[in-house]
């Protein structure tokens, strides 16, 4: 992977997690600290300024600093899940600030924008992901506070160019923040293309072993948008546990290494089945004929992300069948472990789905190229 910091790759600072050693051991793993609180010193002040868990734990401290480092960032902060780093942002703001995002994009991110997000006094444009003059002519120069990215878009993984988006809304004052759970800053650093705020749902890649619920927010600079956003984090209460925070920096020391993996074994699924007869079209940024392609090479660098969707020829009934018929693509919700899922979305996001009937998404995995080829063949034979 191409990124460097303070010279050393992304992999390296990942699987080294910063070379932090412990001082009091020596321990090359790093400790974990359960206690809820810290006794004060003798003048009544804090050692180390640690008063109470929910924002001060060492545990905390290494998870953050390599965050830091992947993404190129300021400062970050670690949430009980993907939803609560996303939801702190939008309680940031103020009642009446407006806020443009995408259409398509994570569904349960997206209901809560329409319903709860509204009820709190926002209000929201949906823009097509691909579209940059699209996104620049919904901005409204002091009302627009907030602009919200997901590229690759969930779940037809559409590309949205991050630089001039960040640019059109700098112009007018706005926050940009940017959804990098699929691409992760082992493919795509958002703040290196204008970006002021990077999430994940950490659940998915950063972790990568399908065991811990989690969420993080990494800010470019600490400016005052990010104090509310940290204010609204530690007052909120929605903080990650000090051992899913020990889990969350064990699976990041994996991370390269499943990236290129995943990325390399979805390029294979996409390729092979790009002109199938039983396939009406596959969705990936890696392949040419992907409408984001041309964007996608220039901010994904190093692969093109191990997710992607297959549109099935024979409509709502023949995808389901298909999904049905796979063996090693388990049917479950959820992308970014080390085995590959399968969803019919559309059924997941119910009645108001934007999602065609017919589109498979696919969370690859690390398993042997040839086995996953074979498993969806056999399905789509299965299902004729």
């Amino acid at each position: 992977m191409p990124h460097k910091t303070n010279n050393q790759h992304a992999a390296t600072v990942a699987a080294q997690a910063l070379g932090w050693v412990d001082e009091t051991t020596r321990s090359v793993t790093p400790p974990l600290y359960p206690s809820t609180t810290f006794e004060r010193n003798t003048d009544l002040s804090y050692h180390d300024g640690r008063c109470y868990t929910r924002a001060d734990n060492p545990t905390y401290d290494q998870a953050c600093a390599v965050l830091n480092a992947l993404e190129g960032g300021a400062d970050s902060r670690l949430f009980a899940s993907g939803m609560a780093a996303a939801v702190c942002v939008l309680q940031a703001l103020q009642p009446g600030d407006h806020v443009v995002a995408p259409k398509v994009m994570y569904w349960a991110l997206r209901a809560f924008m329409q319903d709860i997000g509204v009820r709190s006094g926002l209000t929201f444009d949906f823009v097509d992901n691909g579209d940059a003059d699209a996104w620049a002519k919904h901005m409204q120069p002091g009302k627009t506070k907030l602009i919200w990215l997901e590229t690759p878009a969930n779940p037809d993984w559409q590309i949205t160019d991050i630089a001039a988006v960040a640019k059109a809304a700098h112009a007018i004052g706005a926050i940009v923040a940017v959804d990098n759970t699929v691409a992760t800053p082992l493919i795509t650093r958002p703040i290196e293309f204008g970006a002021d705020i990077v999430m994940h749902s950490a659940t998915k890649y950063l972790n990568g072993h399908s065991d811990v619920l989690a969420g993080t927010l990494t800010c470019a600079k600490k400016d005052a948008f990010w104090a509310q956003v940290c204010k609204q984090h530690k007052g909120g209460g929605a903080v990650l546990g000090v051992f899913e925070t020990w889990l969350l920096l064990r699976g990041m020391r994996t991370l390269s290494v499943r990236v290129e993996r995943a990325s390399s074994n979805a390029m294979a699924i996409a390729r092979h089945f790009e002109t199938h007869a039983e396939i009406e079209q596959v969705q990936y940024p890696g392949l040419e004929s992907h409408i984001g392609h041309d964007i996608a090479k220039k901010q994904m660098q190093g692969g093109f992300g191990g997710m992607l969707s297959l549109r099935v020829k024979g409509g709502t009934e023949r995808a389901v069948a298909f999904h049905n018929a796979c063996k090693l693509f388990k049917r479950a919700t959820s992308l970014g472990g080390v085995e590959s899922l399968i969803e019919h979305r559309a059924s997941v996001e119910g009645p108001t789905s934007p999602v065609p009937g017919d589109l498979l998404r696919m969370s690859v995995g690390i398993e042997h190229i040839d086995d996953l080829i074979d498993d969806i063949e056999t399905a789509l034979n299965q299902t004729k």
